[in-house]
């Protein structure tokens, strides 16, 4: 019987690093999508140790330049240094901002912490002095309530109940643009649906009538054609009847932002996400922890972005002062 490898496995990559992803896989129970950037993150990190030590020969191109030969004895002998010297690299030869920078911080204190505390590679860890940029937190780019209802006002065209169902759920729910791909129509169950978002974690989304009016009218004429469908589970069907990709999404969001006059640079999937969290905050009365979960934030903290967005409620507080009447 021939076994087939974990999908995680590289055997471009150091053993180590396909250890310590399949770690992050099947124990942490990360996402896709997470390994797959931590793997980027230490690709670009083994690449650049070798060239910064002169293990590479002069002419190799950067990606060119192979680390499935990286050793215990190697990383072992990487130091603090080394680290910040990445962390230089990236931000002057790869224009890595504060965020991207971070996350690679993020990924080498991941790396380390588990070759000490989990295989007993290293006695002394590297990167437990390693420190991350400064980020200054940002609020949330968001569509106000009446550019949400110019947004949904334009839909139209074949696949018309498809597309308004999408924005529907976007505005309504908070969904991540992953989460509302992987929608499954034997999750939904009257007014719940059940999704699947960052580390394999599932959580309940309340539907409102807008969602189950939008969903009604949208099933009807995915039905239609439900003999052509391949994944018959796939709440969102492409015209390739298959599942809909995140990238089909996000063009079709693309479009009507710009049907609807709204900044095209400003408004994803993403910000979406973004607007339904911010209405529920404004007009829903919602309290920071309960939109945690509605979110699936892990952390309260990511969730309080959406406390300081309310620049109306600031401006009405301070009229409220007894003092604001007096004048000389």
């Amino acid at each position: 019987m021939k076994y087939k490898l974990n999908n995680i496995y590289d055997p471009n990559l150091p053993y180590l690093v396909n250890d310590f992803l399949n770690y992050l896989g099947t124990i942490k129970g990360k996402s896709v999508n997470t390994v797959k950037g931590y793997k980027i993150d230490l690709t670009m990190f083994f690449r650049f140790f070798k060239l910064y030590k002169g293990m590479t020969r002069d002419n190799v191109e950067f990606e060119n330049i192979k680390i499935d030969d990286i050793d215990d004895s190697m990383i072992k002998s990487i130091k603090l240094a080394d680290l910040y010297a990445f962390i230089a690299f990236v931000e002057n030869y790869r224009d890595n901002g504060n965020y991207a920078r971070s996350r690679k911080v993020a990924t080498l204190k991941s790396f380390f912490k588990f070759l000490q505390g989990k295989t007993k590679t290293i006695d002394e860890n590297p990167a437990l002095e390693l420190e991350s940029p400064k980020i200054n937190k940002r609020n949330p780019v968001y569509l106000t309530l009446n550019e949400s209802k110019q947004l949904l006002n334009v839909i139209d065209g074949r696949n018309k109940e498809r597309d308004y169902c999408i924005v529907t759920l976007f505005l309504n729910c908070g969904l991540r643009l992953s989460e509302l791909c992987s929608i499954n129509i034997s999750k939904i169950k009257g007014d719940t649906l059940t999704v699947v978002g960052k580390g394999n974690k599932e959580r309940t989304i309340y539907l409102n009538n807008a969602c189950i009016k939008a969903l009604e009218d949208y099933l009807k004429i995915r039905n239609t054609n439900a003999d052509k469908i391949k994944d018959k589970d796939a709440l969102f069907i492409s015209r390739n009847n298959t599942r809909i990709n995140k990238r089909t999404v996000e063009l079709l969001v693309k479009k009507y932002i710009k049907k609807a006059n709204l900044s095209q640079d400003k408004y994803t999937p993403h910000k979406l996400r973004h607007t339904a969290a911010t209405l529920m905050y404004k007009y829903g009365n919602v309290d920071i922890r309960s939109l945690q979960q509605i979110l699936g934030h892990e952390n309260v903290s990511t969730t309080q972005i959406y406390t300081h967005v309310d620049d109306e409620k600031l401006r009405e507080a301070v009229k409220s002062n007894p003092l604001s009447d007096e004048s000389k």
